[in-house]
């Protein structure tokens, strides 16, 4: 991925994980609290199976409308 767009999915993550913050389910990994940012990263690179920054440019809208997917259904 160009650095442009990687700088747009970065900052789409982050306001994710803004969002997700105390949204997300106890686990007891966890007991301080989940950190949201490091779950949005996880799911992207699991369901892409890659970091965002290795998935190819001609991809970007996936990553966008799976970002909000997450966004919308917390786990």
């Amino acid at each position: 991925m160009n650095k442009e767009n990687s700088s747009i999915i970065w900052k789409i993550i982050q306001e994710t994980g803004n969002f997700l913050k105390g949204r997300l389910q106890p686990h007891p990994n966890h007991p301080k609290g989940r950190n949201p940012y490091a779950h949005v990263a996880l799911m992207v690179k699991n369901h892409f199976g890659m970091s965002y920054k290795d998935v190819s440019d001609d991809r970007i809208e996936e990553i966008i409308k799976y970002l909000k997917y997450l966004r919308d259904n917390p786990e």
